[in-house]
């Protein structure tokens, strides 16, 4: 689980991120999709990434410093695991429909240089809100991931605002859709804020791959 994040840097390039070579994970969306309350509830920390009702507020790449801890040693002797750090990456939103041209194309510009540049990228996750259709935005940005070969994974956000049966079937019929034209589904994850389900299911993987890292 993650016991300590700090805010570290925010910077309007990738060649001003720190160097400290830590493994990346980054969050990133259409504006409004919950971004900001999810990093929040993952990391236990209502205040750590700045929310807003204003979308479109995150105009840099701002990293965190993240520690996880892993339980403590079952009864039966099971070895205690080792702490990971790691930096939690807060992009900018996409698609801001309000910002002005230029605007968009510079937000347009640090994430693809981000995301093709930065070398201790791990994996990037691309929010969702179940509540609505595949949107075009979302499906060009991601098959632009794929085409240029960044990993990555789908994290579906605001769970709570469905219920049980209404957020199984949008999954579902998302899924269907991403697999028209993929022949494989990345890593998906379907998570609140409100009520921090599939909290620890993402933190759990973020976990696993940084380990797998140093194998």
């Amino acid at each position: 689980m993650i016991t300590s994040a700090k805010y570290i840097i925010s910077s309007p390039d990738v060649k001003e991120c720190p160097q400290s070579g830590l493994p990346e994970y980054a969050f990133i969306g259409r504006s409004n999709v919950g971004k900001s309350s999810l990093i929040n509830m993952l990391c236990h920390n209502p205040k750590l990434a700045k929310t807003s009702q204003k979308p479109g507020k995150t105009l840099l790449i701002n990293h965190f410093e993240v520690t996880t801890t892993p339980p403590q040693p079952s009864p039966q002797g099971r070895e205690k695991g080792t702490s990971q750090t790691w930096h939690l990456v807060d992009l900018p939103g996409y698609g801001y429909a309000q910002a002005g041209q230029k605007q968009r194309e510079a937000l347009k510009r640090m994430i693809e240089r981000y995301c093709l540049l930065r070398e201790q990228l791990v994996c990037l996750f691309v929010l969702i809100d179940c509540r609505h259709e595949a949107q075009k935005i979302d499906l060009e940005f991601m098959a632009w991931l794929g085409e240029n070969g960044v990993p990555f994974a789908i994290v579906f956000t605001k769970g709570d605002k469905l219920g049980r049966v209404v957020l199984k079937d949008k999954v579902t019929k998302y899924k269907e859709r991403l697999l028209e034209e993929w022949e494989e589904l990345p890593p998906i994850f379907v998570t609140s804020s409100e009520t921090k389900l599939g909290g620890d299911e993402l933190t759990s993987y973020i976990e696993e791959v940084t380990a797998s890292l140093k194998e």
